[in-house]
């Protein structure tokens, strides 16, 4: 336990916390070597030389800031476990909060339709789908890869989604007019501005894709198309729920008040930032 303890305190202390780094040394040993917390503490002094030298690789992909998630191939997400690489983006505990809510509001009502709009691992849309019973579900992305790990996910969870290859920008409405009872979406809504402030397991390793907007086009274009879209597509009385940049909070409002949206609701997560907004048809 000392060799391999001291050694990732060595090579991480300039990077993460005590406490973190002690996370991390666990985690390691349950995923990669299938140890428990006490497995640990008795065998790793029988462990073999071979089993160490795949430690110390590890090691140095966290040292090279490459986050724990995709070196373990895992993110547990509202209670279920996703497959993840570097195609999706890391879920996050924000996200969950959105699922919580939408559940929150749907949890007695059966066969809902359903649209999740930058699917990703489709942590969104297999979350609804364990908790909303009878709901039909379609999770759209623009990335083969990301609906590849989404796919493997909704196995992985025993969920039906349908997966689909679109991009939202050249989909007519009208062609799904009054379709859908739910319309979900954490779209990319992080400034090029704000990349200074972001931490580098993020910025070298997450899918820029799925994270940034370009703010030389417009910051609110994937609100805009969402909204727009929604507006048709939604059916009466249906509900649009988005995943936003704490910045951006106002001025959405002002967008889905231009559109007619009623009920309007911007809410702060556990960070205290503007994180959803919801509203309704």
């Amino acid at each position: 336990m000392i060799k391999s303890l001291n050694f990732i305190r060595d090579n991480l202390k300039n990077i993460y916390s005590d406490r973190e780094i002690y996370f991390l040394y666990k985690i390691i040993f349950e995923k990669k070597f299938y140890f428990s917390e006490i497995d640990i503490l008795l065998k790793e002094k029988k462990n073999s030389l071979k089993n160490f030298e795949i430690f110390k690789k590890i090691i140095f992909r966290l040292k090279n800031h490459e986050p724990i998630e995709y070196i373990i191939s895992e993110k547990e997400f509202y209670n279920l476990k996703f497959f993840v690489n570097g195609s999706v983006l890391i879920p996050r505990s924000e996200t969950e909060e959105l699922v919580d809510l939408i559940i929150e509001n749907y949890k007695d009502i059966s066969n809902l339709k359903i649209l999740d709009i930058g699917t990703g691992s489709a942590c969104i849309s297999i979350s609804l789908g364990k908790n909303l019973k009878n709901s039909e579900i379609f999770s759209w992305d623009i990335s083969k890869n990301a609906l590849k790990v989404a796919k493997k996910n909704a196995i992985l969870n025993s969920v039906n989604i349908i997966l689909e290859e679109k991009n939202i920008f050249q989909e007519n409405p009208i062609f799904f007019k009054e379709n859908f009872d739910i319309i979900v979406s954490n779209p990319p809504y992080v400034r090029n501005s704000e990349k200074k402030f972001m931490e580098k397991k993020v910025i070298n390793f997450e899918p820029e894709i799925a994270i940034f907007v370009n703010e030389e086009d417009n910051d609110l274009i994937f609100y805009e198309k969402i909204i727009s879209f929604s507006k048709i597509a939604l059916k009466k009385n249906g509900k649009l729920f988005f995943e936003i940049n704490e910045v951006f909070g106002k001025e959405i409002c002002k967008l889905l008040e231009k559109e007619d949206f009623k009920n309007i609701i911007l809410k702060k997560d556990i960070f205290n930032k503007d994180r959803i907004i919801f509203c309704k048809k």
